[in-house]
Order: structure tokens, then sequence, then C-alpha cells
């Protein structure tokens, strides 16, 4: 992954496809073309995983309510959702071991007829897993409930229901997609942004008219066909190719906060059934914090990055609180984040929640533009294997799809254990490496040979955590990490999980960063105010309604 690399290739060369959007859908896409054999361009307008695909619930499923939904108003749509999340949800946890992994989930019930509903529905929820190993669910006594989740409270409780989904850091998972691709073959750049198309003599698009807003410098990526992966935001592609298309997309906005990991004092997650507006909502452990989620709400404006609000921390305060002993209090929140997920409304009336997270591939016939629009994680390699199916019929071709057992960068050959040879090898502290090993898999070993001739590098960004400076080195030279959200949010996750942290690690990061991409004292300056302001922002933003 080597930008002016690819900058270079990307303006001499000409591609059989051109995918526009590196979130999960694209980098799948991607991955899944050139292993058909198809010379492929990635672009994304700011980094892999830059906006929805960074900001999921982090969970790898079928969709519990969605299976609940199915039954109670009989609803198939739901029902094929379901099963194609479990049938994809043992290939996502298999191809990147290091970055996905299971998880057990706790439903707490009142009654024993609460507690039997949801063991059926749990049992039905475990016959559409077919394919996987993940243990069943088990309906369990209160003591063992709090045994597992000590800080419940006890005089609400009657016992629990335990059940298996997978968990995965979303945009590392990605980034592993995109970094697969670009080493099978494909030419992958961030920071491309789309701002028109030139087309052949019928009318089809041959040419991506981009802009690297890193430089301002113009790019004409020429391809035989274009793809468009954009998610929430793919009806501005698709307008832009044909100004004559009907919008398809209802984005609706989902936010998360981040507590401290107290709030559980658990490795177990949490399932809350009941929510004032009907959803569910997940207390899930992640990178050493607590984080809630999430909201379903109409977002009508795109072109703003979603936040979080104080009247969406008291609902997700107010929803886990009467579950617990000792309810949280609002000051207690590290961080938070939204996303908009990319919904497909036949119905303007529907409210989001109700929406079908299924996918759809769509063909323009007079620009020749295919859009894969919807869907979700878990199922986004099944998502990329019927567009680039599509792809085929365009090129009169019929390749087989093998992502299913392509594993990701990172994943060949890992071992969860490897961390005690980096220990000893490199000298590391057991939390270093246990990290490294988490984050890098079985390519931990070179972010940790950095520090063989700057043993400077092995210094902790801060002292409480296990970040090192030698991440910020690797994640530029092979990461393609161009800005310092690209690090802190997107590499490392920090942003999302400490806001303070990402303040305090910033100064050193930045300096990291200047030598590393040889920035001006000016640029460098005008990097940390930026993206200061920004953190800051968002500590305001969750303020105020």
């Amino acid at each position: 992954m080597n930008r002016p690399e690819s900058l270079e290739k990307l303006k001499s060369e000409e591609f059989d496809i051109c995918i526009i959007g590196a979130g999960a859908s694209g980098a799948g896409c991607a991955l899944d073309a050139v292993l058909r054999g198809y010379k492929v361009a990635l672009i994304d307008k700011k980094d892999f995983a830059a906006e929805t695909s960074s900001r999921s619930t982090k969970l790898i499923h079928g969709g519990v309510r969605y299976l609940e939904q199915a039954f109670k108003k009989l609803d198939f749509a739901q029902l094929k959702q379901v099963r194609h999340g479990l049938e994809e949800r043992h290939i996502v946890l298999k191809n990147a071991p290091h970055l996905a992994r299971p998880l057990a989930l706790m439903t707490p019930v009142s009654s024993w007829i609460e507690g039997l509903y949801f063991k059926i529905g749990l049992q039905i929820y475990d016959a559409f897993a077919t394919n996987d190993t993940l243990p069943k669910s088990k309906w369990l006594t209160k003591k063992e409930v709090l045994a597992k989740i000590p800080t419940l409270d006890s005089r609400k409780l009657h016992s629990g229901v335990l059940y298996y989904d997978g968990q995965l850091d979303d945009a590392r998972y990605c980034l592993a997609i995109v970094q697969s691709t670009a080493e099978a073959g494909g030419t992958v750049a961030n920071y491309m942004e789309v701002n028109g198309f030139g087309r052949d003599t019928l009318g089809k698009l041959n040419v991506v008219n981009a802009t690297d807003t890193r430089s301002g410098a113009q790019c004409a990526i020429r391809a035989k066909l274009v793809i468009n992966c954009t998610g929430p935001f793919a009806d501005h592609i698709r307008l832009l190719a044909n100004p004559l298309l009907s919008e398809r997309l209802r984005p609706s906005k989902g936010v998360h906060v981040v507590l401290p990991a107290a709030t559980l004092n658990s490795e177990y997650a949490m399932l809350i059934p009941k929510t004032s507006d009907g959803r569910v909502v997940f207390a899930i452990p992640f990178e050493g914090a607590t984080m809630i989620g999430t909201t379903d709400t109409d977002y009508g404006d795109v072109s703003s990055e979603p936040t979080l609000n104080e009247s969406e921390k008291k609902y997700l305060a107010d929803t886990l609180n009467p579950y617990l002993a000792k309810p949280i209090k609002l000051e207690e929140l590290k961080a938070g984040f939204g996303g908009l997920r990319p919904l497909l409304a036949a119905d303007p009336v529907k409210s989001t929640k109700s929406l079908v997270r299924d996918h759809e591939v769509e063909t323009d016939e007079k620009s020749g533009l295919i859009s894969l629009l919807g869907g979700k994680w878990t199922t986004y390699r099944l998502m990329a294997k019927d567009t680039i199916d599509e792809a085929d019929r365009f090129f009169s071709k019929n390749n087989s799809c093998t992502t299913d057992s392509c594993i990701l960068a990172g994943g060949e050959n890992f071992s969860s254990e490897s961390w005690h040879q980096l220990a000893t090898t490199y000298d590391l502290p057991e939390d270093i490496s246990r990290h490294l090993t988490k984050k890098y898999g079985s390519r931990a070993g070179k972010v940790a040979a950095l520090t063989v001739n700057d043993n400077s590098l092995k210094t902790r960004l801060l002292a409480e955590l296990s970040y090192i400076q030698a991440e910020a080195i690797y994640t530029i030279r092979h990461e393609m990490a161009m800005t310092l959200r690209d690090f802190f949010a997107r590499r490392i996750r920090l942003e999302i999980t400490g806001w303070n942290e990402t303040l305090k690690a910033l100064p050193v990061v930045a300096d990291l960063m200047a030598r590393e991409l040889e920035w001006s004292g000016d640029q460098k300056q005008r990097e940390i105010s930026e993206y200061r302001d920004l953190i800051m922002k968002f500590i305001s933003d969750a303020k105020s309604v």
C-alpha cells in the first residue's frame, strides 16, 4: 500500500473496474474482483472505512431483532436477512482471526415467562447458524448471570439467556480487505474525491474524474466499468452519473456512547431487549471500554458528520440503567460516535427502524454505472459477490468467487499466542505484545521490528495504554495513514474509546507523522489544530441537544 505509486498507476493505466467507495462493501468488491482476475482501482474521498464501516456496533450477527420481527410480522425478507447474516458470520470470523472473535452476549430477564420467550427465540437463531462452531444458547440462573456480569441489579433479575455472535474491529477489518486487495494486484488510494465522469460515444462511463484532496491534483481514471459502493452517499454518485435517476436511499443515524470498562466489569456483552422505541440496545466490551448503542433516527443531511448529543446520551443511559445496580452518570462518558446506515426505502412513510438491512445491486442502463445499495457489515462479502457477479455479466465472463476462503492480511498463520514470541524477541511488555498481536495479527513483528534501530519507538503514547510510537510509523508506511484522524480513529481506535486520551497523545503522534510525511511546520500546526478542534466539537455536541 504505497500511495504515490498508486496515484501514478491511477493516472497512467486503464482498469477493467474502478470502484468508488472503500468501506466494507467497496473493499469487498475490490478484493472479489481482483481475485477473479480483473484489473481493479479502488478509491475513496476520505480514508478507508472513514464513514459507516468504522462506526458500527462491532457485531457480526444475523440480527436477533430481525428474527423476532420476521415471526411477529410474518416478514420473510427479515428472515432472509437473518439467514444470510448467520451464513456469513462464520466466514467473517474465519478469514481474519486476529480482528474478529466470538462474543458471548447475555440477555437479562425478569421472569420465567420472559426467559422462556428468549430461550425459544435464541434456539431458533441457533438453528439458522448451520455452518459455524459457536456455542449454542443457554438459559442461566440468576447466580450464573451475576457471576458473569457482576454489575447487574440482582433485585430485578430473574435469570438470563446467554447466546453467541461475533465481534470485529470494523475499521481494521476493512483495512485488511483493502490490504489484501493491494497485495493481490489491485490499485488502492484514499483521499480521492470523485467530481465527474467521462463517457464513450454511447454515453457509458469510461473515465472517473477525481481530485486528490491531499494535494489538489486532478486525476482521470480510465475504466471499462464503474461500480458505486458509497453507502449512504450512493445517491450522489448515481445522480452524478445520471441526473434523471430517482433517489433510493433513506439514511438513518445511529450513535454509540463509550463508558469505562467498569460499567459492566465483564468480558460478556449484554443485549437489552426492552427500549422506549421498540429497538434493542447492546452494551459491549470493546478496546478496554464499554460501548452502548445504538439509536435509529432519520438523518437528512449526509454532508455533515453525525455526532452524539445530550438527548441521545440520555436515551442510551436510561436504557441501560434499569439493569445496573449502580446507574451510570452521563459525566462518565469517555467518547462517542455516530454513523449512517445506507437503508433502502421503498416506502417513505416507514420508520427507519422497520426497514430491512438488505442490499440490492442496481445497473443504470443509460450510464452503465453499477451501484451496490443497502446492506450491513456482516454480509459485506455476499454483497460483493452479488455485485461482481453482475460485473462478470458485463464482461461476458463466468468467474468463481473465492473470497469465502481468502484469509485477509494479518490473518495468515495467525496464532493468538504469538505475543509470547513478540515479547521475547523485542523485549516488549506483555500488554503491548498482546495489543500488537490483536491489531496487526501475524504482521505484529513488522511493527515491533521498527524498534530495533530506534528504541524510542517502544515508548507508549500514554503511560496507561498499550499503544506505542512505532505504530504511527508503521501505519504510515504500510497502511496508508495520511492524517492524525486516520491514525487515532481507524488505525488504533483511540478516538472512539477516549476523547481526552486522544487529545493527550496528539502532540507526540503529530511529531511522528510530520517527520514521516515531511509536513512543514505550518502544515503540522494546521493538522493539529484541525483535529483538536474536531475532538472538542464532539465533546461540545455531546453536551448539547
